[in-house]
């Protein structure tokens, strides 16, 4: 298995990088660039984005490599519980969502085209067999969700998770360095639940395609990764997460993969109460804004790299308190977070001190 993870890793890091390059001239050449015509836009100077292709193509390519030679080894049977449809529901809506975004870097669509498509995958995804069907709640009985609900809190976990990273998409480094961050939260955690093989390779291919781009996506960076490679993260993150606890439905393996995407999943919904308040209509959610959290933290007079590096701490001791709620406890989990909360509040004061 664990040759099988590390080519999963390096094949999609070794095809991103190689490729990343490539996209930069593309994106060039096609215009598919972001210009600082705003004051929302961070950037400074003109920047590529399509750097999300190169992330999309080192996923795929390891995938379907390994996909390939397990199943000619008999290590892997992807018609065990119809998996091979549910990967097919999973690569159609990513196609879905992919091409979509990727004419939105060319020409700017409207955010309910890009709305449409993200439901429409997460329909796929549902349709072929994909959604948590049960939890185990300790001290209680199994308790079986309502197809229909099982469906609608399916869907709005794939569409909220993929906008949560979308939006999220505001400094250099910092959509991606997240995604990575959670990858590898979500691949302890799966390793530690014992999940299915499949969604171990998946979220360790992701992870390598997204190593592959950060070189050239961390401040200052050289290119973006544009809204296919957002959406498509987030998608990707979303799904995953479902396989992942297809084979244990405790409630904690449920809650884990929402702790370790906890930052970008709040910061979406206080932003979407935030326009509905200050547009006072629903069509409001829709209008972007300067009020994410890492615009928070630039006005407060951090820089665009600490200001990432603070909301990459913050997702990794998520992660961590993640980890630990699984793996020992509650309480342990919670005497960790609230002595790493500690620490960093001393440490914040000081360096506040330092600034001043």
């Amino acid at each position: 298995m664990w040759g099988d993870i590390a080519i999963a890793f390096m094949l999609a890091f070794i095809t991103t990088f190689v490729i990343t390059p490539y996209t930069i001239k593309l994106a060039q050449k096609l215009g598919a660039v972001d210009t600082p015509k705003d004051e929302r836009r961070v950037n400074t100077v003109t920047m590529p984005r399509l750097g999300g292709l190169a992330i999309i193509a080192g996923f795929v390519v390891s995938i379907v490599y390994l996909l390939i030679i397990l199943n000619i080894e008999n290590s892997l049977n992807i018609f065990e519980d119809n998996m091979y449809i549910k990967l097919i529901g999973f690569f159609i809506g990513g196609l879905i969502i992919a091409s979509v975004c990727f004419v939105d870097d060319l020409k700017d669509l409207p955010p309910l085209v890009k709305l449409a498509a993200q439901i429409l995958a997460a329909v796929i995804v549902v349709a072929c067999g994909l959604k948590i069907n049960n939890i185990n709640i300790p001290f209680f009985d199994k308790i079986g969700l309502p197809n229909a609900f099982a469906i609608i809190l399916t869907i709005g976990w794939i569409v909220g998770v993929t906008n949560a990273i979308n939006l999220i998409d505001g400094l250099d480094g910092l959509s991606s360095g997240i995604a990575l961050i959670s990858c590898v939260s979500m691949l302890i955690i799966f390793a530690i639940n014992g999940s299915p093989i499949i969604a171990i390779l998946l979220i360790t291919a992701l992870a390598g395609a997204i190593s592959g781009f950060l070189p050239f996506n961390f401040n200052p960076a050289k290119t973006f990764m544009g809204d296919a490679g957002s959406n498509f993260l987030g998608y990707c993150l979303s799904v995953i997460s479902i396989f992942g606890v297809a084979k244990t439905y405790t409630l904690v393996v449920v809650v884990a993969p929402l702790i370790v995407l906890g930052l970008p999943v709040v910061d979406t919904i206080v932003a979407i109460f935030r326009r509905i308040i200050k547009g006072k209509s629903i069509k409001a959610i829709m209008q972007a804004d300067k009020g994410h959290l890492h615009h928070r933290l630039l006005k407060m007079g951090f820089s665009q790299r600490e200001a990432v590096l603070i909301m990459y701490a913050i997702t990794a001791a998520l992660g961590l308190f993640a980890i630990v709620l699984l793996e020992s406890g509650i309480w342990k989990a919670i005497s960790f977070l609230i002595l790493v909360v500690a620490i960093i509040a001393i440490g914040y004061k000081n360096f506040e001190k330092e600034r001043s």
